[in-house]
């Protein structure tokens, strides 16, 4: 581990970064039923609540490139780490549906830069090891992701536990490590300069990958803001029950995700995305078409394993573009993927409302399954190697 750590400061300290994303983010996730309980949302109020931390995903896309390019990518993961562990026991504490949409759009909005500004980080490091990375990275914020759900099902399952004194206690832990791990990050004078534009959008180069990561985002928004949701609502389980949906999405991403710098020296890019776009479709067409809670986990599971390096394959060909710099290109086709966060949220609880939950993650389950014809444009003409 020493030897790791003395030759890897730079690398350890962005998975770290990615960890902490993760993690933050999946806390609020486990709640979310909590939530919705004590203030008595119905399914089309809760998604419209939502839209709150996608929108605000959406409008810091558009100013990540430039704020990187200005301040540098540790500030700006610092920046946005703050704010996370700031608001995280806040939203716990809010009790008006509007004031909770206000301060989900700021959590949203740290939260997506900073993920920028580490993916950038992260496409610096994979450069210098010239070897496949990303997905690593991309692995780390799984882990992060299935630590925080494991964590709130646990927290869950204690009645004398609340949702404040949980987030507040995610938030000292997680915001620490990633104070612990800054100093090591790649310094702002080493990665190259980028156009200073505060506020861009993607270039129509980036389109066709941005699509693909589009996809891939929705299906896994539907599984951060829906799987609780749907194993408590549609199949009745329990709360701590219905964190586990979550984390076993979670679980099998981290794998593939671990798996995934392996698999992308093996494999084309084009085959990774089809064949975990036939597998993610599969698994929810499994958990639309059952009863049976422990099927629903398993789709879950499925679909995770699936969309696990779709992301990762697109930022790092994004980060390899040529003619734009990486930061500016990882946040365009961040921007257009995104928006899946943004769209997927109160689309799903209005036809959820309307309809029923199932047949609202059936729109879902066809946007997921247009990866398995549209994979031919992450080896767009665009991006080297």
């Amino acid at each position: 581990m020493k030897q790791f750590l003395s030759k890897n400061p730079a690398r350890l300290a962005v998975l770290t970064a990615f960890f902490v994303n993760g993690a933050i983010f999946a806390t609020w996730v486990s709640r979310i039923p909590a939530i919705q309980a004590k203030l008595n949302l119905s399914e089309g109020a809760l998604g419209i609540i939502l839209l709150g931390i996608s929108a605000g995903v959406l409008v810091a896309l558009s100013l990540a490139g430039g704020l990187i390019a200005r301040f540098g990518s540790p500030r700006v993961i610092i920046t946005g780490t703050a704010i996370m562990c700031v608001l995280l026991p806040i939203l716990a504490l809010i009790s008006h549906p509007v004031l909770l949409w206000v301060t989900l759009f700021v959590f949203g909005g740290g939260m997506s830069a900073m993920d920028v500004a580490m993916n950038e980080q992260a496409v610096w490091v994979e450069r210098k090891a010239k070897r496949p990375l990303m997905s690593s990275f991309h692995a780390a914020y799984s882990i992060g992701g299935l630590a925080g759900a494991l964590i709130g099902a646990g927290m869950a399952s204690i009645p004398t536990i609340s949702p404040f004194i949980h987030f507040l206690l995610s938030a000292l832990a997680f915001g620490t490590a990633l104070l612990v791990a800054y100093p090591h990050l790649v310094p702002a004078d080493v990665v190259p300069e980028e156009d200073s534009a505060v506020f861009r959008l993607p270039e129509r180069a980036l389109w066709l990958l941005g699509f693909i990561a589009f996809c891939s985002a929705i299906g896994e928004g539907a599984m951060a803001d829906w799987s609780a949701v749907y194993l408590t609502q549609v199949l009745e389980t329990t709360a701590a029950y219905a964190a586990l949906g979550y984390a076993a999405f979670s679980l099998t991403m981290t794998v593939g995700r671990l798996f995934g710098d392996a698999i992308t020296t093996a494999w084309k890019p084009v085959t990774i995305v089809r064949a975990g776009g036939v597998l993610a479709t599969a698994g929810l067409l499994a958990a639309v078409l059952t009863h049976t809670p422990a099927i629903v986990l398993i789709g879950f599971a499925a679909i995770g394993i699936g969309l696990a390096n779709i992301i990762p394959l697109a930022f790092s060909a994004a980060g390899k573009f040529p003619g734009i710099p990486a930061g500016t290109a990882i946040a365009g086709v961040a921007t257009i993927g995104y928006a899946g966060f943004l769209a997927g949220p109160p689309v799903i609880g209005l036809v959820a409302e309307q309809t029923n939950l199932r047949i609202a993650l059936t729109f879902v389950l066809i946007l997921i399954a247009t990866l398995i014809f549209t994979a031919r444009a992450i080896d767009g003409k665009g991006a080297k190697g």
